[in-house]
């Protein structure tokens, strides 16, 4: 009889993991550079890109109040989700991205599903996103998991739709 492996798992990475870096690199340099496309003909200006990607160190998705987590599919690194509690009852849903080349093979409602059971082993009864109007694909997924679009919960500058889903 053979083994193999199961294609898809997902597990906490500490948020200043290589593996966790790279991730936030191409999700970073992806969404950056789709905005800077849209909006200005141009891909993101190297500078910027580097500046941007190390202000946000991801530090609030380590524990207590956060998780990072990390799909890979046959065992490398193919994508990440990450949790932050943002109150004692609500989380907040981070950084969902899949390598382009992993994208249609379920890792991304996978990975969506298993940041909720964080959210709920954090103790969260509800969790929240934002996201933007280019990113098509996002706002489908999460109106087919059962996400709800909502009035704003923050003030992010590039945030043009909210949604919220409850936990419990």
């Amino acid at each position: 009889m053979t083994r193999t492996t199961p294609p898809w798992t997902v597990a906490p990475e500490p948020f200043d993991s290589p593996v966790a870096a790279a991730l936030w690199r191409a999700y970073y340099t992806e969404v950056s550079d789709r905005w800077y496309l849209l909006h200005e003909g141009r891909r993101t200006d190297p500078a910027e890109l580097e500046r941007e990607i190390a202000a946000d160190t991801g530090d609030y998705l380590a524990p207590p109040d956060g998780v990072l987590l990390v799909a890979r599919y046959g065992g490398e690194p193919a994508g990440t989700a990450g949790v932050q509690l943002t109150d004692a009852v609500t989380a907040e849903l981070k950084r969902v991205f899949l390598y382009e080349g992993m994208r249609g093979r379920g890792g991304a409602a996978l990975l969506v599903t298993a940041a909720e059971d964080a959210a709920r082993s954090l103790g969260a009864e509800r969790i929240v996103l934002d996201t933007r109007n280019d990113l098509v694909e996002a706002r489908t997924l999460y109106a087919r998991l059962g996400y709800e679009e909502t009035e704003p919960h923050n003030n992010q500058p590039y945030a043009e739709h909210w949604f919220a889903k409850k936990l419990s």
